[in-house]
Formats: C-alpha cells, structure tokens, sequence
C-alpha cells in the first residue's frame, strides 16, 4: 500500500461536495435531510472494535436530531451483505444504511449492486488502492493479525503461526467467527498461509486450510467464536484477531486474567476495512453524514484511538493533527514495517477458497 506513504490535501467539509458521484448536493443540505430522516442504521459495529462505541457517541452528540439504531453488532461481513439482501424492499428498522466490511466485501457488493456510491469530502486523502474508483466504497482503516494470550493459562507465548501446533496449546486456540462468513476469520487463515510460505491469494487459501486442518487435527483448535469473554472464561486461551481488537479487549479485562498480544513472526497480513452505503438504504442522507464523520479528523482520530491506523493517517499525523498520547499508545511501529497488504484480488481469491472449501479440508463447525 504504498500511496499510503503519500496522500493528498482534503478539501473543507463545508466547500460543494463536487467530487461525489451520488449528487451535488452541500453538507448543508445533506445534513438538514438527514435530519429530518431522524434515524440512521449502522450494523456489525461492536462498541471495542476500533473504539466504535466512542465514534457512534460522537456522532450523536453532533447530531443529537439523528437517532442511531445499532443492528448485530457482532454480524460477520458476509451477514451485513446478507442484511442488504434481505431487506431491499423493507425500510423498517431491520434495514442497514451503511456497511463496515473487509476489502474483499466491497467489490462484491458494488458488483451485486448492493451499495450506491458517495464520496466524501475527505476524498482525496483516501489512497487509490484503497478505495473504488467511482466512490462505492472506500477503505477507513486497518489493524494487522495477532495472537491474544490469556497469561493466566498460557505461560508461554507463541512467537510465531507454527508455534500453535505444539502440544502445549492443546485445546487453546480460537478464531473470531465462522471462516465462511468472518473476513477477520478468513485473513487470519490467509496469515497462516503467509506463515507458510504461501503468496496473497488462492495459494494462502489454501496452505492456510491445511494449517487449520492439522490445528484441528492435534486437537488444538476450539471451534467456537472467540471473544473477551470466551478468553476470559478459559475457554479459547489463544485468539487470533486484529490487533486492535486484541488490545482492546486486553484494556476492557483490567488484569483479570492478563492478556499479553503478540504479533508473530515473519510477514504481517494487514486487513483494510471499507465503508460503503446500501443501495436500498431508508435513509441516505444520515448514511451520507455518517460517512463525512468517519472520514473527518474527529472520526479518524477516533479509530486511532481504538489502536487502529485510518486511511487519512500519514497525512493527519504529518499536518499534527493527531494527538501524541494517541501515537504513543499505538502498537510497536516494527510490526508494521513488516505488513503485507493483499490487493483486493488477492483478498477475493484467499476468501473464495476458504469459504468454499473450510466443510472438505478442515471439517470444523464452528459455534456461535
């Protein structure tokens, strides 16, 4: 992602949004719409995940006329497309306005027209590997994949993926849903393959499948969705997960039990996550709202402050926009030296061969 490194100058959230490929319209006049819409509906935005508790907060106390009617928040990206599908002719509460999804996701549903395009103001800070050409979606932020260890259970820490096949994590390991539908799930299997010499695409697909396969075999593996309170619960001592997430679970524990995140060795998968509006969304004009407030310095900031590094991030931090106590609270700068970002063709190749093939090679089922 190497136009991370160099990123355009913003334009004001006030000047006419002439750039966006939905209308022409001002942030005056979308958000006088969007108020008198009163509601916005998000989905699949846990309040630890990338600090989205404090962002949706934000955005209320900015916009206290718009009510925010929070759906699923621990849907998978494959679920919030499902969302979509599911209710295109209803414009009841069930109906998501805007989606939060893995890179790969983005393109599959501007393919399946699920999602209507709409560039924010910020546009131009986005880098182009990162967002769709025509403004169906756009990239947010990113965290890179690393292992969560309850310290109470685990002594010693795996230091790297071929680490959870020895003996002494039997029955330790977890992931963070359902390989078919998670995106954090898949790109944990893609990290695997990577782990195993395999390139971004259909071949860490698949060496990431037999690596899961022989964690399942050696009994190593729990087949349930990990999260705080399964690792807190003794259950899955061992999670992959983003590294945000794992760091703020670790801050919402409070030593009890500690947690320790290790970002292992070798190549770092690093996972984008895009945003994009429903094309059936009941109220278009809040989604649009939503989308200038994650894309300003205040919700950009509020990812960084989640752990997370955001789209606009090099820019931000280079005009001194970014606080330092949030710089400094973010994970060691070393790990990200060594992070791979797979192109989104690369994401759809790894996740057409997890999801297709995860019943025949590793067998799992894994519980909610």
């Amino acid at each position: 992602m190497t136009t991370l490194k160099g990123l355009a100058s913003g334009i004001s959230l006030l000047a006419v949004l002439a750039s966006n490929a939905a209308s022409a319209e001002t942030l005056a006049d979308i958000e006088a719409a969007a108020k008198k819409e009163g509601t916005l509906t998000t989905i699949a935005l846990p309040h630890d995940w990338c600090n989205y508790g404090e962002i949706i907060a934000s955005f209320k106390a900015k916009y206290p006329e718009i009510t925010v009617n929070e759906l699923n928040p621990d849907a998978g990206s494959a679920d919030e497309l499902e969302a979509i599908r599911a209710n295109k002719d209803n414009t009841g509460p069930q109906a998501p306005d805007v989606v939060d999804v893995g890179l790969a996701f983005g393109p599959q549903a501007k393919q399946e027209g699920l999602i209507q395009p709409y560039k924010v103001s910020t546009w131009d800070d986005i880098p182009a590997d990162i967002k769709d050409a025509d403004g169906f979606w756009a990239g947010s932020y990113y965290g890179v994949m690393a292992l969560g260890v309850n310290k109470d259970l685990i002594k010693d820490n795996p230091v790297k993926w071929d680490d959870l096949q020895k003996p002494d994590y039997a029955a330790s390991f977890a992931l963070t849903g359902d390989p078919r539908a998670s995106n954090q799930a898949i790109l944990a299997i893609m990290a695997m393959g990577m782990s195993q010499g395999a390139q971004p695409g259909e071949e860490t697909g698949k060496k990431g499948l037999e690596f899961m396969a022989a964690l399942n075999k050696a009994g190593n593996f729990v087949p349930v969705t990990a999260k705080s309170g399964t690792m807190a619960q003794g259950q899955t001592p061992i999670i992959a997960a983003w590294d945000y997430n794992l760091l703020a679970w670790r801050d919402s524990l409070k030593g009890n039990p500690p947690v320790e995140v290790v970002i292992p060795e070798g190549p770092v998968l690093a996972g984008v996550y895009v945003q994009a509006i429903s094309a059936y969304a009941p109220h278009p004009n809040a989604a649009k709202l939503w989308m200038e407030h994650i894309f300003s310095n205040e919700g950009q900031n509020g990812y960084v402050k989640g752990y997370c590094h955001t789209a606009r991030f090099n820019k931000m931090v280079a005009a001194g926009e970014v606080p330092k106590e949030l710089l400094d609270a973010l994970p060691p700068a070393e790990a990200y030296t060594r992070a791979v970002f797979p192109s989104v063709e690369q994401q759809a190749a790894n996740k057409a061969v997890v999801s297709g093939q995860w019943d025949a090679v590793v067998g799992a089922q894994v519980a909610e």
